[in-house]
């Protein structure tokens, strides 16, 4: 299962996420066996070749269609700011999902 932050930094313990339209770096989580596998930082998401399963946003007022448009699911995390804490979140399902 593949995961794309947009965050702030390139810094797994440091970057936080962000608005879409703010986004400075794309985190791609790989999530396997029940923990985050791998993280990798890109600085345009079209970079990115592998197929993500799912979009962490910050809040469900962002303009997410084009990730819809793509069939890619989005998860919004609400409290959460920090790699580590949307990981855990997203383990224990406590990111909501988007109505559309």
């Amino acid at each position: 299962m593949l995961l794309l932050i947009p965050v702030d930094q390139k810094d797994v313990d440091e970057a936080k996420l962000t608005l879409l339209e703010e986004v400075k770096a794309w985190a791609l989580l790989e999530m396997s066996e029940g923990r985050m596998q791998r993280c990798e930082f890109y600085d345009d998401r079209t970079q990115i070749k592998e197929w993500v399963d799912c979009v962490i946003v910050q809040s469900d007022k962002e303009y997410i269609w084009p990730f819809m448009e793509e069939n890619i699911a989005v998860l919004v995390a609400p409290m959460q700011r920090y790699i580590e804490d949307i990981v855990e979140a997203y383990l224990f399902k406590e990111l909501h999902d988007i109505n559309v």
